[in-house]
């Protein structure tokens, strides 16, 4: 049984192959805000940016977030910025037309918040024009070669350095969400593609690679509880 905990696997989710209904998409956006906040991708972002962000003293600042979703993490930290009275302007990334509108949707009351259309394999943003690029749980969607490809042009993007959230491929978070975890899912797209998208997430060891692959320098992973992981890169000049 461990054994399949060994590599990473590389079977496409539901998400990926489209093999799924508009109304379980839109449940699917629903329940996954509720799963991100239960398991800290916000948290995340707190212990690690946004602590960079105070540490040095910004009061202005930019994000891309790449893969997006609707637009969850940009809304924590604009409602952060606003708290502690910094300007942010944020973009969300996604390549799903729905997700590019659910972005500007669900972020109505934030005008800090802008939508783009498009891949992140090809970002559509001039080298070095943004202060942070992000992604959470984005990576694992694709190859190492795509992973690689998708590091390679945060970096370039990048100003001061990029923040990657991914999970942690391990047997205690696999078979957490797949007993007690789905006592509270009811999603078909949360049930399946959460447990097979831990099965394709990384080990730091794996991830720290895929970031010096890239290219990237000064690359750290640290684990963060309950089972993520957080690469992060600072670009040179940069501290």
């Amino acid at each position: 049984m461990l054994e399949k905990f060994r590599q990473r696997s590389y079977e496409l989710e539901n998400i990926d192959k489209g093999t799924y209904t508009p109304a379980e998409y839109e449940g699917c956006l629903v329940e996954l805000r509720r799963v991100n906040e239960w398991l800290g991708d916000a948290k995340a972002l707190r212990n690690t940016l946004l602590k960079e962000i105070k540490r040095l003293g910004l009061r202005t600042f930019s994000i891309l977030d790449v893969g997006a979703g609707s637009g969850e993490l940009l809304r924590v930290a604009v409602q952060w910025a606003r708290e502690t009275n910094r300007s942010a302007s944020l973009v969300g990334l996604e390549l799903n037309e729905r997700s590019a509108r659910s972005i500007l949707d669900q972020s109505a009351q934030f005008p800090e918040i802008s939508s783009v259309q498009a891949s992140g394999l090809g970002l559509p943003f001039p080298d070095r024009s943004v202060d942070y690029v992000i992604s959470s749980l984005m990576l694992h969607h694709f190859d190492d070669e795509g992973a690689i490809g998708i590091l390679r042009e945060m970096g370039r993007v990048a100003r001061r350095g990029i923040f990657v959230i991914d999970l942690h491929r391990n047997p205690v978070a696999y078979f957490f969400y797949t007993t007690v975890g789905n006592l509270f899912l009811h999603n078909r797209l949360i049930r399946e593609d959460g447990a097979l998208s831990i099965l394709k997430s990384f080990k730091p060891d794996e991830l720290e690679k895929l970031g010096q692959q890239a290219g990237l320098g000064n690359v750290t992973v640290e684990k963060h509880f309950p089972s993520r992981l957080v690469l992060s890169a600072k670009l040179s000049g940069t501290v």
